[in-house]
């Protein structure tokens, strides 16, 4: 199982590296009407867990995305008690061993939705693969929203011709404010405890769906890299990140493990955006 742990966390880690180089020329390309501030660059922090393991944060402000974190995390130790029932495997055994990225993106252009990756790998007495994709656009458009989603079946098709319908429908289920009574935004794929029982068939879909956030949202944002907005429609969008604040301190099963687990709090919440409203 070593082994395996190491080529996960390895991909995490240079994944990380190839998407905070994308996002960066996605910055120094951008000429539309903020071209007064400088493109954004990564700044970064490591972090240790207090109970083995850690990670490192990278976080951007610049021209064109608003805020973006892509974290990487690899963490290690024995899950509290009231913990160790809500993992499988970890009743039996509360150790545990957990790596993967993480991706959060808020856009300054209200015209650009807000995305999110993540991919992991978790070891207890078991084993499995979690992560997923999805959109949040303040303003919805068929057009995207079809391009993104016949993108993500693409990649599906690679694990199983099934599992596009699967993931969709549980990203549908997962991303929603029972509170709102609403989605968070447009979907995408979500899954959890992957585990076929072929390990390098799962990762190579894990690394399909990294290689294809890398490639799908790039080209979303380019299409408006370069729009302008009105004072009006970024008031939509902050109110459309207030629905996004709530899902995530109050429904997202990543952040209760990461806090529960003596993550990194700065880690855990870079999720938020730097500024959200509420009517």
């Amino acid at each position: 199982m070593e082994i395996y742990k190491n080529k996960a966390s390895e991909w995490f880690k240079n994944l990380r590296n190839k998407i905070c180089n994308c996002f960066e020329e996605i910055e120094k390309n951008y000429s539309g009407n903020m071209t007064t501030l400088q493109p954004g660059k990564f700044q970064r922090k490591i972090w240790e867990r207090p109970g083995g393991g850690g990670g490192e944060i990278s976080i951007m402000r610049g021209r064109v995305f608003e805020k973006v974190g892509v974290n990487y995390s690899k963490v290690y130790g024995k899950l509290s008690p009231q913990f160790q029932n809500k993992i499988p495997g970890a009743a039996k055994d509360p150790t545990f061993w957990a790596s993967g990225i993480s991706i959060v993106a808020h856009m300054n252009s209200p015209h650009i939705p807000a995305a999110h990756m993540n991919t992991r790998f978790i070891s207890t007495t078991e084993n499995w693969f979690g992560g997923g994709i999805d959109l949040t656009p303040t303003f919805p458009e068929e057009k995207e929203t079809s391009f993104f989603h016949n993108e993500l079946k693409k990649i599906c098709n690679t694990y199983n011709a099934k599992s596009y319908e699967k993931y969709s429908k549980w990203c549908d289920d997962y991303f929603f404010l029972p509170h709102r009574k609403e989605p968070r935004g447009v979907g995408g794929i979500f899954f959890d405890q992957l585990n076929c029982g072929n390990w390098e068939k799962d990762f190579s879909f894990v690394k399909e769906v990294g290689k294809g956030f890398k490639n799908i949202f790039p080209k979303i944002i380019n299409n408006k890299l370069n729009n302008t907005w009105t004072d009006e429609e970024k008031r939509k969008q902050l109110i459309k990140r207030g629905r996004y604040v709530e899902f995530n301190l109050i429904h997202d099963r990543g952040t209760k493990f990461g806090l529960e687990t003596d993550g990194n709090t700065e880690a855990i919440l870079m999720s938020l955006p730097p500024h959200a409203s509420w009517p």
